[in-house]
């Protein structure tokens, strides 16, 4: 097991990213960050909108991570080189297995909607990396009533109910509703790692005031959260046990080694239908893989935390 870092506070701003051409819609990431590559095995975190947009992601790959789609308000169909051919709706769970490789499109559904969701990214551990890609869909997550605050069990457990959905390390991610005026005090698995976004409202969170925005990242080895609000409050809770392993992240990949990434960007750009099948429906439309650049990928080396709140540190541009 790897040995646990001491506890922390830290606030990490997110970044807009354009992501431009026909997709004409940009996001906010926190993670991954300079100061912050990961939170236990979450290692990416995007908030599209909210907005209203024609989401329209054409194929593209995945390998050695999950995908969990949450979204907030909107409607968006997921298809994959799996053959899956869904709806997703608010309250619903997508978690797609990229594994040795997945293809997958997502397109927002009726005419310029009111889109607002997450993603996030699942690193695999070295003994899934490279299995069988998979999808699953869950529609009835289990919902926890606790004083002032009702939850969405997304991944994982808390309070003893657990999401149905399935990962390989230890991991949570709940969606919290905070009432008006009470405080909340949620349990935690001590040795994870947790965060905590506001999404609407404003919160109090262990003392730390904080508004709809900044990721604030509390370390390891606490056994509950308490979590204020005034006027009411949504908040994403996420958790993990801290990540043993250094990883390579570039565009839609993650690997162990610099060769990782190149072999799977090869057989992307070389329409390897072993590795990566086609997505029914979109003909021969895919999103073709960006050069790679001429260097050697570094991998995202976990960095010791700090202990301070910091909120001034800009994010990376994502590869």
């Amino acid at each position: 097991m790897p040995a646990h870092p001491a506890p922390v506070t830290r606030l990490v701003d997110g970044r807009d990213v354009p992501l431009g051409g026909v997709r004409g819609m940009s996001v906010t990431r926190w993670l991954p960050h300079r100061t912050l590559p990961m939170v236990g095995a979450w290692c990416f975190l995007d908030r599209m909108g909210p907005q209203r947009v024609d989401m329209r992601v054409l194929p593209h790959p995945h390998t050695g991570l999950q995908t969990v789609t949450w979204p907030l308000t909107g409607s968006i169909r997921h298809r994959d080189s799996l053959g899956t051919d869904v709806v997703l709706r608010p309250g619903e769970l997508n978690l797609m297995t990229g594994g040795r490789g997945v293809a997958h499109s997502e397109l927002s559904l009726g005419e310029s909607p009111l889109l607002h969701a997450l993603q996030l990214w699942v690193a695999l551990p070295a003994d899934h990396d490279d299995a069988p890609a998979a999808f699953e869909q869950h529609t009835d997550l289990p919902v926890v009533e606790l004083p002032g605050a009702r939850a969405s069990v997304v991944v994982g457990e808390l309070a003893g109910a657990a999401s149905p959905a399935t990962v390989h390390t230890p991991l949570l991610a709940a969606d919290v509703t905070l009432d008006a005026g009470a405080t909340a005090t949620l349990p935690l698995r001590p040795g994870f790692e947790h965060a905590v976004l506001v999404l609407e409202g404003e919160a109090s969170v262990d003392g730390t005031g904080l508004g709809v925005g900044p990721l604030l990242f509390l370390g390891a080895d606490a056994d509950e959260l308490v979590m204020t609000s005034a006027g009411g409050a949504r908040v994403l809770l996420l958790g993990g046990e801290p990540y043993p392993d250094d990883l390579v992240m570039w565009w839609n990949f993650i690997g162990r080694t610099h060769e990782d990434v190149v072999a799977a960007r090869d057989a992307w750009e070389g329409h390897d239908r072993d590795r990566f099948p086609t997505v029914p429906g979109h003909g021969g439309e895919r999103i073709p893989a960006p050069p790679l650049p001429p260097v050697r990928l570094a991998p995202r080396r976990r960095r010791p935390p700090l202990r301070e709140v910091s909120d001034d540190a800009p994010a990376p541009a994502m590869s």
